[in-house]
């Protein structure tokens, strides 16, 4: 039998841990259709801890999705989307490091700004809301052309 203040100190430092836990950030992300895709986990593997220079990745509660930023203005991504048609939208995007990516580029009248991949399938959505285009471009976009390259490109922009 253990020592009553050995049990109390064991229980103290348990709830600490669960209360320390319990503050992580989390960003609600809704899951993509094709998210069980096993490319998606392949994808999921390789994205960034950061994206620019101090966008850091927080957790998210759906299945191959990540997030930067902060909960109410964070970057979101999600695997397994639809794959969209051909758009006068497509932009092709370097990454510097010699690889790149063919994104549709959107943007709705509240300033979200929406990067879908072009020609990979599952193909993989990033939503950028205004909160973080206030203080950041998009350039940082090119940071999750090694993760996106994971799902190899049937199709170029044209």
């Amino acid at each position: 039998m253990l020592p009553a203040r050995f049990v109390s100190a064991s229980t103290a430092a348990v709830l600490l841990i669960v209360a320390v836990g319990g503050c992580a950030r989390t960003i609600g992300v809704e899951v993509a259709p094709d998210a069980a895709d096993p490319k998606c986990a392949e994808v999921m593997l390789a994205v960034p801890d950061e994206l620019g220079p101090d966008l850091p990745k927080v957790g998210t509660d759906a299945q191959a999705t990540a997030a930067w930023g902060e909960p109410g203005g964070a970057v979101t991504m999600r695997c397994g989307v639809a794959q969209i048609g051909p758009s006068a939208d497509c932009q092709h995007v370097d990454s510097g490091d010699g690889t790149a990516v063919d994104w549709i580029v959107t943007t709705d009248d509240e300033g979200t700004w929406s990067f879908v991949t072009y020609g990979r399938e599952p193909a993989v959505e990033v939503i950028v809301p205004p909160a973080v285009t206030e203080d950041h471009s998009t350039s940082f976009i090119a940071d999750l052309a090694g993760a996106v390259t994971q799902v190899p490109a049937t199709k170029e922009c044209q």
